[in-house]
């Protein structure tokens, strides 16, 4: 596993594309894509565009792990 390249949350964007998702969580960047495309992930689809909410990835990441970072 990739070591994750975020050290708090503050440092992250209003709203993450794949590759920053794959970053904060440490996986390939193939990874962040596919995982954006999971049911019940926080994605907001602008055109063909997919982006997360900071806030919502935020939550998702303390609901899947019990506490994120």
């Amino acid at each position: 596993m990739k070591e994750s390249g975020c050290k708090s949350y503050e440092d992250l964007p209003l709203f993450l594309n794949a590759a920053t998702v794959a970053n904060v969580l440490g996986v390939s960047p193939s990874s962040g894509y596919e995982l954006m495309h999971e049911p019940g992930f926080p994605v907001l689809k602008i055109g063909s565009r997919m982006v997360v909410p900071k806030e919502q990835f935020i939550r998702w990441v303390e609901e899947h792990t019990g506490g994120g970072t």
